[in-house]
């Protein structure tokens, strides 16, 4: 089988395995290890031939998340129609009860917003240097400034409070 497969990758190219297609009409193939004829080894890869031959106009989400664990490697076997068809209705269910949760929620912040006043958010004041520059009068303190040219060991003694 091995010189057969070998043969026909001479003759016709790379030999590639259609391993199934997606609702969206993309196709997936598993292009087996194989030897050149120089004896390097070109390690197997699984690609995908995309139904939208544009780029731009490809959307985010047309590879499901099946094929797309199964093109990284990160599942052994393709996934069957019956599984992606499942895991579709799951997520729509899940969306679902999440949409009457917020329905819901609402519905109900709206009633108890109608017998109580609803808290403002407070504005903070942050001082540092993070912040913007702030425009006031320094208070005058009790602690020493010196440029350290004319600092003499214990000449400073604070008073006690």
């Amino acid at each position: 089988m091995d010189k057969l497969r070998a043969l026909l990758q001479r003759t016709l190219g790379t030999v590639r395995q259609h391993m199934g297609t997606d609702h969206y009409g993309n196709k997936y193939y598993y292009v087996p290890e194989q030897r050149t004829w120089t004896g390097q080894t070109i390690r197997a890869r699984r690609t995908m031939e995309p139904v939208q031959k544009d780029i731009y106009k490809y959307q985010t989400g047309h590879i499901p998340t099946e094929w797309e664990a199964w093109i990284r490697g990160k599942r052994k076997d393709p996934p069957s129609i019956e599984e992606i068809l499942r895991n579709e209705q799951l997520r729509q269910d899940i969306s679902a009860k999440g949409d009457d949760f917020l329905s819901t929620d609402r519905t109900m912040a709206s009633a108890e917003g109608k017998h109580e006043v609803e808290a403002q958010p407070m504005r903070t004041q942050i001082k540092g240097h993070a912040s913007a520059p702030l425009y006031e009068k320094p208070t005058p303190t009790e602690e020493p400034t010196s440029t350290a040219n004319t600092f003499v060991p214990g000449s400073w003694n604070p008073k006690k409070k």
